[in-house]
């Protein structure tokens, strides 16, 4: 799709805004037009981090109910959560893998069963593709880099005019290079996870 609004959240300290970064500078290198906000209230505690990445001459940051073309969960509930943003038939790329939020730490509130958010996932989107980031991040050698693959798995699709040779690109050009081969790893195993969820 020529244009797009991607809609990104997940929680504090799992890498939300820097996937947000990469992406969005993927998008400009490839001379696509983005604008892009966040929203992060208790980010360094656990808390909720919502960004946008709006590409192909889209002027305004904020993504409302209904506006998402693509939603990005690095946490499933905060991905079960976003779904009302949505467009019907969207897609969505989340991972399986829960990080507690504060108040179920705290015995306060109850996580609900992964099987509902995927079944919620799955009724809503036109491709869902659900996969172990965190275990994918840790396979590559840093949990943290299971944001990378869940970018990976989105550009697998080929649902925006570059893929993920051109992530791969930024992460070469951008991250710290004791880093990057970490994150170029995570962003094949991100890819390999899209194609065979699609088999």
């Amino acid at each position: 799709m020529e244009k797009a609004r991607i809609f990104l959240t997940g929680v504090g300290g799992q890498g939300t805004l820097t996937a947000t970064n990469l992406l969005a500078q993927t998008a400009l290198e490839q001379g696509i037009y983005v604008t892009s906000g966040e929203i992060h209230g208790m980010a360094q505690r656990g808390g909720v981090v919502v960004s946008t990445i709006l590409l192909g001459g889209l002027k305004s940051p904020k993504i409302g109910p209904g506006e998402a073309d693509i939603l990005i969960g690095f946490e499933p509930l905060e991905t079960y959560r976003g779904l009302p943003y949505l467009v019907p038939n969207g897609v969505v790329v989340s991972s399986t893998e829960s990080v507690a939020p504060v108040a179920v730490s705290l015995g306060k509130a109850e996580y609900p069963d992964i099987t509902i958010i995927e079944h919620a996932v799955r009724k809503v989107a036109s491709r869902a593709i659900l996969m172990p980031a965190r275990s994918l991040g840790k396979k590559a050698g840093a949990i943290q880099s299971g944001n990378i693959a869940l970018l990976a798995a989105m550009l697998a699709t080929d649902v925006l005019p570059f893929g993920v040779d051109a992530l791969k690109a930024t992460i070469e050009r951008n991250l710290n290079p004791k880093i990057v081969g970490v994150n170029l790893e995570a962003a094949d195993l991100g890819a390999e996870a899209a194609l065979a969820s699609n088999a």
